[in-house]
């Protein structure tokens, strides 16, 4: 067993580095936008804010499986000398994880914040992009204990957009909502006005649900437990004409999938997603959510699973 101290230094250590968890520079994981041209760089309301998640599930993935080999073997301990990765050319941690990661996930992670961007454009919302001002949220450390690295890198991140003239954001998974809306102004003294796209989305019309089974929710805890805001996506579920089912520990009392305890013990991640699994099973129906991680970890579980803004953009 590895000391999750390591980890929480090596993550730290690569946020000091990259200003992301992996140690490699944010133009690598964030190219999603160049095949998106339409609304990029052209002025706007409010900023999209993608706190690189969507994009980073196949370097979360990747490092996962590396973790996965390591947890219970005698290499384990050797995780203590990886914080000296950060003396390593990010070129070079780059090239490594560009041969460890799945195109295919990437470009499935990357066509739902395509979905998102439609799903905006559709409803009318006046909003802009520029990757140059999107940056990782820190939550991680946050989630890990390490306060001091995460005051640190919210600070850099809340000042660089303050002198952006960055007043509104718009956030797509939960971890990055709760760490701009809560986190930045308690810990920054900064503010921002921050929504999550699908409290923005405004569908013109009933699908009547096309004849799909209902989905079982699966809430990410960050929006059910912490920011209650669980009653939006299944608002526009129901506006739209498709039917759903509240799967028991739901909204503000819902269950964790696991996915946040992989960076520390992959072994814990499944005991946790294993009750969860069981719980959206016993609905019979096809599982939505709405968050990266837990679209990643259920996906892994085998559960026939899709993020919300697919299935939205599929029904518009």
């Amino acid at each position: 067993m590895y000391n999750p101290r390591d980890i929480i230094d090596l993550i730290s250590a690569n946020v000091r580095k990259s200003r992301n968890p992996f140690g490699i520079s944010n133009s690598q994981i964030n190219t999603w936008w160049r095949e998106a041209p339409g609304f990029t760089r052209r002025p706007g309301d409010a900023l999209l804010f993608t706190g690189l998640m969507y994009q980073s599930i196949p370097y979360i993935e990747a490092t996962t499986r590396y973790l996965e080999r390591l947890e219970g073997s005698r290499w384990a301990g050797y995780l203590r000398f990886a914080r000296l990765s950060r003396f390593i050319p990010s070129f070079v941690v780059g090239r490594g994880f560009s041969l460890l990661t799945s195109k295919a996930e990437q470009k499935t992670f990357n066509g739902i914040l395509f979905s998102m961007c439609r799903l905006l454009r559709q409803s009318a919302v006046d909003f802009f992009y520029h990757p140059e001002m999107d940056f990782y949220s820190g939550i991680l450390l946050y989630d890990l204990g390490d306060q001091d690295g995460f005051i640190e890198h919210a600070k850099f991140v809340a000042r660089t957009l303050k002198l952006h003239g960055v007043e509104k954001i718009i956030t797509v998974d939960p971890h990055t909502t709760y760490a701009l809306k809560e986190l930045y102004p308690k810990y920054t003294d900064v503010s921002f006005e921050v929504q999550p796209y699908f409290a923005l989305l405004r569908p013109r019309e009933v699908s009547r649900g096309n004849g799909r089974p209902p989905v079982a929710i699966h809430d990410p805890c960050f929006y059910g437990r912490y920011l209650k805001v669980s009653e939006g996506p299944r608002e526009l579920l129901t506006a739209l004409g498709l039917n759903f089912a509240d799967v028991r520990n739901c909204g503000e009392f819902t269950s964790c999938c696991g996915g946040p305890a992989e960076s520390v013990s992959p072994a814990l991640n499944r005991e946790i997603l294993a009750g969860r699994v069981a719980e959206l099973k016993a609905s019979g129906g096809p599982v939505v959510t709405f968050c990266p991680i837990c679209l990643a970890n259920l996906l892994k579980a085998g559960l026939p699973v899709e993020d919300l803004a697919s299935l939205l953009d599929r029904s518009w």
